[in-house]
């Protein structure tokens, strides 16, 4: 990433953002995730201040793939077969980004 800082980041507008699905409010889930990627998006482009960015597609999918990993891992306990299959990949896919982002 180009010169912004890490507290920027969109891992960490997704991370603390109070506004995410809980158990309570599933039902909006989808629109929830999709409205606080489209702030943090907006706010890393507030803060280019004139800097250019590229790869931003594979930032964007680093910062969001990562904690999606991590939650889905822990809300599994681990078990990499049912994670595997709530996020409808194989497991050796799921295994490939685990090692990726040294997860695993």
């Amino acid at each position: 990433m180009t010169g912004i800082p890490a507290e920027n980041t969109i891992q960490n507008t997704i991370e603390n953002d109070t506004a995410l699905p809980t158990s309570s409010n599933t039902i909006d889930a989808s629109s929830g995730i999709q409205e606080c990627v489209q702030e943090a998006m907006e706010t890393y482009f507030g803060n280019l201040d004139g800097q250019s960015t590229n790869e931003l597609y594979k930032m964007v999918v680093s910062e969001v793939e990562q904690p999606l990993l991590r939650v889905v891992l822990k809300h599994t306990r681990g078990n990499q077969t049912r994670a595997a299959e709530i996020l409808g990949i194989n497991r050796g896919t799921l295994r490939k980004k685990l090692k990726m982002y040294d997860l695993g």
